[in-house]
C-alpha cells in the first residue's frame, strides 16, 4: 500500500509538471501565492483514486467564464490534494458531495436564490441514483460533474460569505470591506466536515441571525405569523378582548409566550410576552398593547425574513474576527455597547443624527479623551444657525457662552459685520467648557473624516425618547461619565474622583489613551442580541430600501 501511495502522489506530480510545461497551469489563470496546507485537515494519506490531469481543469475554466475568478484558487485547491478528486470515493460520490449539496439546498431555500444553477448538478447525480455504477463507466461524467462541485464551491462561498459584489461606500457604508480566502473552507469541508464552521469567514452575529433566519423560514412554511386585529385603542393587564387570543397565538409562534391560555383574557404571562415583544422591537416596554405595537405584529413574515436577509448582507461586510475589546454603534437602535475580552459587557443608550444629518457609517481608532472640552461650531450650523440669529442679535454669542476666536486672539462679537457673511465666517467660533456646553462634560475621539465622535450632552431628556435621530451626526452618550470612568479602568492616575475633577473644571484637558480602542459605528435593523432574542427596529435613514434594491431581483 505504501508504494502504491508514492507512485499515485508520483503520478500526481508528473502530470503537473508535464501540463505545466505545455502552459496548462495556473500561470495561464494568473498566479497565486500557495496556501500551506493545515495539518488538522490534511494528512499524508490518499484522498481518492481519481487523479485530475490539470490541463483538463484548465480547459475546463477557459468555458466556464463564471469560474474565471476562481481559477488560481481551483489550482491551488487541486495543487494541495496532488490533483485527486475532492468529491469522488471508490468510484462514487462521498459524503462531501452530500453535505456540499445539502448546503446548496439549504442556501437556495434560505435566500430565494437559483442562481447557483443546482439543478444542473442534481441532474448529473441523478444519474448515479438510477444506476449505481454509471460514473465507474463514465469517466467523462465523473471528471464534469468533479468540476463544477468545485467551482460552484467557490461561487457559492462568494455569495454566502461575501455578498454582493456592489461598492459599500455606494450603499453608505464606510467601514472597510476585507476580500476573503475560501481555501481552507473547501479543504475542511471535502476532508473533515465536522470542522467546517472553524474556517467560515463570518463572524459570530452572522451565524446567530442565519439561524434566526433558517426558523423564520419554518414559520413562513407553517403559514407565517397571525394576523392580530384590535377594535380598542389600547389594550392592558387584566382587559378581555378578541384580539387577545389572536396575539398570543402570534406570540407563540414568535417564541415570545410560552403558556398554553389561549382564552381572551390579558394575563400576566400575555404581560411579560408582550415586553419582551416591544423590547425587540425598540418599543417603550410598557406592557400596553397600542397601535405602535400593532403595527410591528402585522408586519408580514415576508418582510422580516426580507429584514433579516439585508442585514446578514451588511454582517458580511464586517471583520470575520472582532477585536477582543471594542465599541459598537447601531444606529437604528441608539445604542453603544461596550465588548471586552470578546464578550458583551454594558451599553448605553445614545442619541444619533437625524435623517439630514445622518450619522456616518464607518469604524475608527479612539486614541483621546477630552475633558471640559470646548465645541467648535461646525460650519453648517454657522451657516443655518448662528448666522440668521447674529444678525439680528450681536450679543447671542456671549449669552450662549461662546466665542469667536481668530488665532489666539478672541474677538469682539459687538464689532464683527455679521451682514457681510453669508456662508461661513474667517474664524472660529467655538463654546466655552462647562455644565451648559453642547459637548457637555466629555468627548471621546477617535479621528476620522467626518468629524463624528462620541459625547456627553446636557439635554438628557433626548434620552427619554424611543426614536433618538436628533443630532447633527455626532453620537451623544447617556452615560458618558460611566464610559469615561470605564475607559481609565485600569489608569492609576486617572481615578474615578480625578475623572469627576476634570469633567468639571471648565478647563479643557486632553488625554491620550495607552491603548487606542476600535470603534464601529453600524446600521443594523435586525440582529440576535447577547440574550440570544431577536430584534428588530426601523429603518430610520432608508438604508435597507436601497439595499434591497442592490440585492433582491424582481
Amino acid at each position: 500500500m505504501k508504494k502504491a501511495s508514492a507512485y499515485l502522489w508520483v503520478f500526481s506530480a508528473i502530470i503537473f509538471l508535464i501540463c505545466s510545461c505545455d502552459n496548462c497551469s495556473t500561470n495561464s489563470n494568473g498566479a497565486k501565492a500557495p496556501v500551506i496546507q493545515d495539518s488538522s485537515i490534511y494528512t499524508k494519506q490518499n484522498y481518492s483514486e481519481l487523479i485530475l490531469d490539470s490541463c483538463y481543469v484548465n480547459e475546463y475554466l477557459k468555458k466556464d467564464k463564471s469560474a474565471k475568478e476562481f481559477a488560481p484558487d481551483i489550482f491551488s485547491f487541486y495543487g494541495r490534494r496532488g490533483y485527486q478528486s475532492a468529491w469522488f470515493v471508490n468510484g462514487r460520490l462521498s459524503n462531501s458531495a452530500s453535505n456540499f449539496m445539502s448546503m446548496l439546498r439549504d442556501y437556495q431555500e434560505n435566500f430565494e436564490d437559483s442562481s447557483l444553477r443546482l439543478n444542473e448538478i442534481q441532474s448529473l447525480i441523478a444519474f448515479q441514483d438510477m444506476d449505481s455504477n454509471y460514473f465507474e463507466r463514465n469517466h467523462e461524467a465523473k471528471l464534469l460533474l468533479e468540476m463544477k462541485l468545485t467551482t460552484t464551491f467557490f461561487k457559492y462561498a462568494k455569495k454566502a460569505y461575501s455578498g454582493t459584489d456592489k461598492n459599500p461606500k455606494d450603499l453608505e457604508w464606510f467601514i472597510p470591506r476585507k476580500k476573503k480566502s475560501y481555501e481552507m473552507l473547501i479543504d475542511s469541508l471535502v476532508a473533515e466536515p465536522k470542522i467546517y464552521d472553524k474556517y467560515e469567514p463570518v463572524n459570530e452575529l452572522y451565524k446567530h441571525l442565519k439561524v434566526a433566519l433558517v426558523n423564520y423560514r419554518s414559520i413562513e412554511k407553517k403559514g407565517g405569523f397571525p394576523i392580530v386585529k384590535m377594535k380598542e385603542k389600547k389594550l392592558s393587564l387584566n382587559d378581555s378582548a378578541d384580539a387577545i387570543a389572536d396575539l398570543k397565538k402570534y406570540l407563540k409562534v414568535s417564541g415570545d409566550y410560552n403558556s398554553d391560555d389561549t382564552s381572551f383574557h390579558y394575563t400576566t404571562d400575555l404581560q411579560t410576552a408582550v415586553i419582551r415583544f416591544q423590547k425587540r422591537m425598540g418599543l417603550t416596554p410598557d406592557g400596553i398593547i397600542g397601535a405602535s405595537m400593532l403595527r410591528e405584529l402585522n408586519i408580514p413574515i415576508a418582510g422580516r425574513i426580507k429584514q433579516i436577509m439585508l442585514n446578514m448582507e451588511r454582517l458580511r461586510w464586517m471583520p470575520d474576527v472582532m477585536p477582543e475589546n471594542y465599541f459598537m454603534v447601531n444606529i437604528p437602535e441608539f445604542r453603544l455597547h461596550i465588548f471586552e475580552q470578546g464578550k458583551y459587557a454594558w451599553s448605553s443608550d445614545v442619541v444619533v443624527g437625524k435623517a439630514a444629518t445622518s450619522t456616518v457609517i464607518f469604524t475608527g481608532m479612539m486614541s483621546m479623551v477630552v475633558f471640559s472640552p470646548y465645541w467648535n461650531v461646525p460650519p453648517s450650523i454657522i451657516k443655518n444657525e448662528l448666522l440668521p440669529i447674529l444678525r439680528r442679535n450681536r450679543n447671542y454669542l456671549k449669552k450662549a457662552n461662546m466665542q469667536a476666536v481668530s488665532g489666539n486672539t478672541i474677538l469682539n462679537p459687538s464689532r464683527i459685520r455679521w451682514w457681510r457673511y453669508n456662508n461661513a465666517v474667517p474664524f472660529t467660533i467655538r463654546q466655552m467648557p462647562g455644565s451648559e456646553n453642547s459637548l457637555g462634560l466629555v468627548k471621546f475621539l477617535f479621528p476620522n473624516s467626518y468629524n463624528i465622535y462620541l459625547h456627553d450632552t446636557p439635554a438628557k431628556s433626548l434620552f427619554g425618547q424611543t426614536n433618538r435621530a436628533f443630532s447633527h451626526g455626532c453620537i451623544r452618550v447617556a452615560e458618558a461619565g460611566r464610559l469615561a470612568n470605564y475607559i481609565f479602568r485600569s489608569d492609576t492616575v486617572y481615578t474615578v474622583e480625578k475623572i469627576d475633577s476634570l469633567m468639571n473644571s471648565g478647563v479643557e484637558k486632553t488625554v491620550n489613551l495607552k491603548t487606542p480602542i476600535p470603534v464601529f459605528i453600524c446600521y443594523f435593523t435586525a440582529w440576535v442580541n447577547q440574550d440570544g432574542m431577536l430584534n428588530f427596529r426601523k429603518d430610520i435613514y432608508g438604508h435597507d430600501e436601497k439595499l434591497a434594491k442592490e440585492i433582491f431581483v424582481n
